[in-house]
């Protein structure tokens, strides 16, 4: 049994948690990092690699999103491994009139807030996905939206951190927790004990195994996504892809469901039970990343033959090319989902000293650098540049405390 002290102990190896730790071994902190399987083992490492700033309604959130563009801007020069982040521009396919109004509306209000992206006809479209399917009528363009290799990116994060002088421990989880004179105590499920000022919850759809452990909860349940991997292939258009319908899925409320003739029960649509929506990236390697589904399923990571031919039927509809080609695997993930598609940033109330950085679903990669860098402000006491209510770990709950 080992006895380790340190500034900050961090629950959690994925992107957040490595990009928490890196930024506070560069400000001088003795940084330990815990995860209960390895690094990336969560989310963080079953997903695509997507920076896309247009999926982002205007207010907080594409705000700091565009901080963490600029972040990652001077991350791929700044880390010590390549993250393979590049700007290669991105594309929402749009299907019919309808989608076109609403997207023309939503592009509007994303220009007015600062985001440079337009909607471009399909002749300009072809300029950028020749290959695409023939009653595809136009898209949105941004030329900002970019990519970044998340498995090298938490590489990179711990490796700096590293030579910071942080510790890692994996294969390792903290079975309790306590409240001390001055910090926190952690007992690991190794026997290890850890005597820590301050704590970091950064453990994605698991985080809230981690507050109750001080019997405070917060609401985050695990989301599953589906994603098919292709064979390697040479590049097919010039940009990353998405379809409006995952825009619009979130801008307009839903047709009302149909009831069955009982009345007991609403009959969904295949796509619609498996949140179908479609993005899809190619990668340095060769291979396309084709997703994704949105489920409410608890901690099932299996993947559903169902849904991968929904997937498969998908990106062969608006890229007829792609029955050509073969898939090679698939995976699945657990995205923290929060009831307000807010993630939960900073100190849990009552308990001075604990904090949280989980619950940002689909966004974790694309805002990990600006969580490193507003976490490590409220943890060594400057004040971070964004206004932080939104974030707020108490915002669901009446009570507060431990």
């Amino acid at each position: 049994m080992a006895y380790l002290r340190c500034d900050v102990a961090i629950l959690g190896a994925g992107v957040n948690g490595t990009s928490i730790a890196y930024e506070l071994s560069k400000r001088g902190k003795k940084v330990l990092l815990i995860d209960k399987i390895v690094m990336g083992a969560g989310a963080s490492g079953s997903c695509d690699d997507m920076i896309l700033l247009q999926s982002k309604k205007p207010g907080i959130l594409l705000e700091m999103a565009f901080k963490s563009l600029e972040r990652f801007e001077s991350l791929k020069d700044e880390l010590p491994s390549d993250i393979e982040f590049e700007t290669q521009g991105g594309t929402i396919l749009i299907e019919d009139e309808e989608h076109l109004a609403i997207m023309e509306d939503f592009v509007a209000s994303q220009n007015r807030y600062g985001l440079e992206v337009e909607i471009i006809d399909r002749k300009r479209l072809l300029q950028l996905q020749p290959l695409v399917a023939d009653d595809i009528i136009a898209s949105t363009y941004s030329a900002r939206d970019s990519q970044v290799n998340p498995m090298l990116l938490m590489k990179a994060f711990l490796l700096g951190a590293r030579r910071k002088g942080m510790e890692f421990l994996s294969r390792t989880r903290a079975a309790a927790v306590e409240r001390l004179q001055s910090g926190w105590g952690l007992l690991l499920d190794s026997g290890d004990r850890v005597e820590a000022e301050v704590l970091v919850n950064a453990a994605g759809a698991w985080a809230n195994d981690i507050t109750k452990l001080i019997g405070f909860e917060v609401p985050i349940t695990p989301r599953k996504g589906q994603v098919i991997v292709t064979e390697a292939i040479p590049p097919l258009g010039a940009t990353n892809v998405w379809s409006a319908q995952y825009i619009v899925s979130k801008l307009k409320p839903q047709e009302p469901a149909i009831s069955r003739p009982d009345g007991r029960a609403a009959v969904q649509t295949p796509a619609e039970r498996f949140g179908l929506g479609f993005a899809f990236t190619g990668t340095h390697n060769g291979n396309y990343l084709i997703g994704s589904t949105r489920e409410n399923r608890g901690f099932d990571k299996s993947t559903d033959p169902e849904a991968i031919g929904l997937l498969s039927a998908q990106v062969e509809r608006f890229f007829p090319v792609m029955s050509k080609i073969n898939f090679i695997r698939t995976f699945a993930g657990l995205r923290p989902s929060t009831p307000d598609g807010m993630p939960f940033l900073g100190e849990i109330p009552g308990a001075p000293g604990f904090f949280i950085a989980a619950g940002h679903e689909g966004d974790g990669i694309a805002l990990s650098p600006i969580t490193g860098l507003v976490m490590a402000d409220l943890i060594t006491g400057k004040k971070p540049e964004f206004p932080m209510k939104a974030f707020d770990p108490g915002r669901f709950c009446g009570k507060g405390g431990v």
